[in-house]
């Protein structure tokens, strides 16, 4: 009897064709199977979204501590007061103790994740606090102030000195980034937050220009006169005027000289001494002025462009201004052509994303490209610039467009996102990335997947929080009827305080 499994000669030869076949439909079979018992298993969610590792102040119980992004508890909520994190990356906090507002003393010290003082050979460390454009606190996270013996110098994240401790005082310069004015022997100075001296202790006041370091910083000497110093060291403008004003362009500078109000050039030449009332910009050129109260625009060698007959103008682009005239808004050109009627309570361009906002009197906004066509009409909720996108309520729907404004999908919007949210018959849900339902449509309210994983939920006047997986971790039970932003990283929720910044787990 043959052995079975061997082939002899004379027996029919195997057909290959067909063995494939079969293994083709064994292979197809076991991955079904494996496909469904994943799904079965899964119940359907198993993204988790990726969320970078980054620390955020917690309050709870009257004390204040840390949490990373994925809710847990980094430093126990057991301080008095408020722990400040000035780069969201780095485990470096700062807090303070013996604070004594009546006399203004405090001690101010770094700390790890473990507690643990840092830096220790510092009697002082603190951040450096400043604001931006929009008035919302920020944080420089390259460089920390550090006080010895009673003098002040900034070290890096690292500990790493940059700037020794011999100066009576160093503080941020208010709303401009990466300029902090020293005091030394009571004259003032500028450094960097690499611990570059831009300027040199000679001058007794320093401000700024504009909102952009790159456009320099204006001096006070010490017989009162004003000059004008850029961020490469060079003296623009020499310290002879009684004046200069927070207005430039195209090295065009706007200053007073024995009581006149000049244009001048950066070598101190004067372009237009008469005629005008004051500068509100001076743009590729071009100079928005005012007189007898009212706007015009002319050019650096004083002819007028645009009559000055206007309530208000702002340079836009390309030669066009928003205008004011009476009670409404359009806009014009330097060619005194009306490029967009006078129909609109109120224009803004938003010069970043390149497209135009117009307020309409039916409480709709128009958002117009730089042809001055109207691409998009509705209420807009949200402009994010880190994102890329734009928010709008049309038609009782909210509907995202990129900055071209055109319309795309929540899934094109929030590429990393794991929950999509959704709505159906007046209730909100959420669908994956395929539209598949994760969660039904059973709540009043809700919010898309924040960077953190967390999606916030209302029900009943009420909200809660869902994880990337779209299951419960917060049962709705938060009025946040101070809150403008609502948003949760595990139990814990976002303070009304946006400014402030700092989540807490009470019903605030």
């Amino acid at each position: 009897m043959a052995s079975r499994g061997r082939r002899y000669d004379g027996e029919p030869k195997l057909n290959v064709k067909k063995v494939l076949a079969v293994l083709i439909v064994l292979i197809v079979i076991i991955m079904c199977i494996v496909l469904i018992v994943k799904f079965a298993t899964d119940d359907g969610n198993s993204e988790t979204k990726i969320v970078a590792n980054s620390y955020l102040s917690a309050y709870s119980g009257g004390k204040w501590g840390v949490i990373n992004s994925k809710g847990e508890t980094i430093i126990d909520t057991t301080y008095d007061d408020m722990i400040i994190i000035p780069d969201y990356t780095k485990a470096i906090f700062i807090y303070q103790s013996d604070v004594n507002l009546a006399e203004n003393t405090y001690n101010s010290y770094a700390i790890n994740e473990k507690g643990e003082r840092l830096f220790t050979s510092y009697d002082r460390v603190e951040a450096l606090q400043n604001v931006d454009s929009n008035n919302y606190i920020t944080y420089d996270t390259n460089a920390l102030k550090v006080s010895k013996d009673g003098k002040y110098g900034l070290i890096n994240f690292n500990g790493t000195e940059i700037l020794g401790c011999t100066y009576d005082s160093i503080t941020p310069l208010k709303g401009v980034r990466n300029s902090f004015v020293t005091v030394s022997n009571g004259l003032y100075g500028l450094v960097d937050n690499s611990g570059n001296v831009i300027i040199d202790n000679l001058y007794t006041e320093i401000t700024i220009l504009t909102d952009r370091y790159e456009d320099g910083y204006i001096v006070r000497d010490e017989n009162g006169n004003y000059g004008l110093i850029n961020y490469n060291k060079r003296q623009v403008l020499e310290c002879k005027y009684s004046e200069i004003e927070n207005v430039c362009g195209n090295d065009l500078y706007v200053v007073r000289e024995n009581g006149n109000l000049e244009v001048v050039n950066s070598s101190g030449e004067v372009l237009i001494s008469s005629g005008i009332d004051e500068v509100t910009s001076i743009d590729n050129s071009n100079i928005t002025f005012v007189r007898s109260g009212k706007y015009g625009v002319m050019s650096s060698d004083g002819t007028v462009l645009i009559e000055p007959t206007y309530d208000e103008l702002t340079y836009a682009f390309d030669g066009n201004y928003i205008a004011k005239n009476g009670e409404n808004y359009g806009i014009i050109n330097t060619s005194n052509e009306t490029r967009l009627d006078f129909t609109y309570k109120y224009i803004s361009y938003m010069r970043d994303e390149n497209f135009i906002e117009a307020d309409r009197t039916d409480g709709q906004t128009d958002l117009l490209d730089t042809t001055f066509t109207v691409k998009v009409t509705g209420i807009v909720s949200e402009i994010n610039t880190d994102k890329g996108y734009v928010k709008v309520r049309v038609d009782n729907e909210y509907k995202y467009y990129n900055f071209r404004l055109e319309e795309r999908t929540s899934q094109e919007i929030f590429t990393t996102n794991t929950l999509f949210l959704s709505r159906q018959n007046g209730k909100y849900g959420y669908v994956d990335k395929n539209g598949v339902v994760i969660v039904d449509y059973i709540y009043d309210d809700a919010t898309e997947q924040n960077d953190y994983g967390y999606v916030a939920v209302k029900q009943n006047g009420v909200w809660g929080a869902l994880d990337s997986n779209g299951n419960a971790v917060v049962t709705p039970s938060y009025e946040l009827a101070q809150n403008t932003v609502i948003s949760f990283i595990g139990k814990w929720h976002l303070a009304p305080d946006v400014n402030a910044n700092y989540y807490t787990d009470e019903n605030e």
